[in-house]
């Protein structure tokens, strides 16, 4: 059985000195480019002396970004134990010559089936199958119920952001823009997120600086991610960015646009992807809805059936 890196400590959420970090020379190397992840670019990496893969986030440490840098490493610590969310193996920074910025290596397990959008575009136009959209949706839901119990908002959900390992386990990845609750107002009121899976209360808040939103916005996100699976992309992306935030608080919400889905999978989309986010169920109770208890599929090899 091959060594396994173990996962950093559980911690509280203190200030990090990203200063007293160790190099990551002679502990962790890089492989091949990944994918890119906010604030940075996410590498297949090795562990040199066990060989095991790791997925490490390489960014430049800029004063405007450091803050952000700091709150991903704090929710990773404290958070990444979930099965439904990428285990963190720890931080390093690699000292760069004077005048450049030095480079933050976060690390993290590696997730060798890559993310659903890189799913979603092996099926080549077509859509996933019900069964693994519901699967996804059920695994996403559960790694989010943990999160906001622990007044967490991933803020960024999308399809980029969900991996899959090898043995179609499902992790939610790049804390990047998640936010702490402030646990007596549980309202936030920053907008921040990616334009098409954003949902209409945190667009609000660029428009006006009275709105809030809580973590109900991540099922928003959530809703849009499943049309990403059932539809091969999120609605308006054909649009620019500027004109999808312009019309998302507008539109009426979106919803499938092919009747070959069963009625529980429309009925999931109707009840997530609710305008009044106020009207928008939790996280537990969406785990009870039909669409989302109907699957059966748990995550093993032999039930994996990946597009060719």
């Amino acid at each position: 059985m091959a060594h396994q890196l173990a996962p950093s400590v559980n911690c509280s959420l203190d200030d990090i000195d990203l200063g007293a970090l160790k190099d990551p020379a002679g502990i962790f190397e890089l492989i091949e480019v990944v994918g890119n992840g906010t604030y940075g670019q996410v590498y297949k990496g090795r562990h040199t002396k066990t060989g095991q893969l790791a997925a490490i986030k390489v960014m430049d440490v800029t004063q405007d970004e450091e803050e952000e840098i700091k709150l991903e490493i704090n929710v990773l610590k404290k958070y990444s134990n979930h099965r439904n969310i990428a285990t963190y193996y720890g931080a390093f920074i690699k000292k760069s010559p004077p005048g450049k910025d030095d480079q933050l290596w976060l690390v993290m397990e590696y997730c060798g089936a890559g993310s659903v959008t890189d799913l979603v575009k092996s099926t080549k136009g077509q859509s996933l199958k019900e069964e693994w959209i519901s699967y996804i949706c059920r695994e996403i839901l559960r790694g989010l119920s943990y999160l906001h119990s622990n007044k967490v908002i991933h803020r960024d959900i999308k399809g980029q952001n969900v991996l899959l390992t090898d043995n179609a386990e499902v992790k939610l990845v790049d804390f990047g823009v998640s936010a702490q609750l402030d646990r007596t107002i549980g309202r936030r009121n920053t907008f921040i997120g990616t334009p098409y899976w954003m949902a209409p209360e945190v667009i609000a808040c660029d428009e006006n600086p009275e709105a809030t939103y809580d973590n109900r916005s991540d099922l928003w996100s959530l809703g849009i991610t499943a049309l990403e699976m059932a539809e091969s992309q999120p609605p308006l992306c054909d649009l620019h960015p500027m004109r999808a935030l312009f019309l998302i608080p507008r539109n009426p919400p979106p919803r499938l646009k092919s009747k070959k889905w069963t009625k529980k999978f429309h009925g999931f989309i109707e009840t997530v992807l609710v305008k009044d986010y106020h009207q928008r169920p939790y996280t537990e109770q969406l785990l009870r809805q039909a669409f989302i208890r109907s699957t059966n599929r748990e995550a093993s090899k032999d039930t994996v059936e990946r597009p060719h």
